[in-house]
């Protein structure tokens, strides 16, 4: 897990953003969370296996496993 914090901010249009928190409500989930795993399952399936990092390595997190 990481032990610092940085702040995303984005744009997005409102109507896609009420619709995304009312998915992740019905998931019992946060935004945040979703977004975390979406970036995690992003940089896994777009950089070199050999490159990697061990914080960032699959066994890390079972929540955020990427064959979901």
């Amino acid at each position: 897990m990481e032990v610092r914090t940085a702040r995303l901010t984005i744009l997005i249009d409102p109507r896609k953003k009420k619709l995304f928190e009312e998915i992740c409500a019905r998931q019992d989930l946060n935004s945040s969370q979703v977004v975390r795993r979406l970036m995690r399952r992003y940089l896994l399936e777009n950089i070199p296996a050999d490159e990697v990092p061990d914080w960032l390595a699959p066994h890390a997190s079972k929540n955020d496993d990427v064959s979901k």
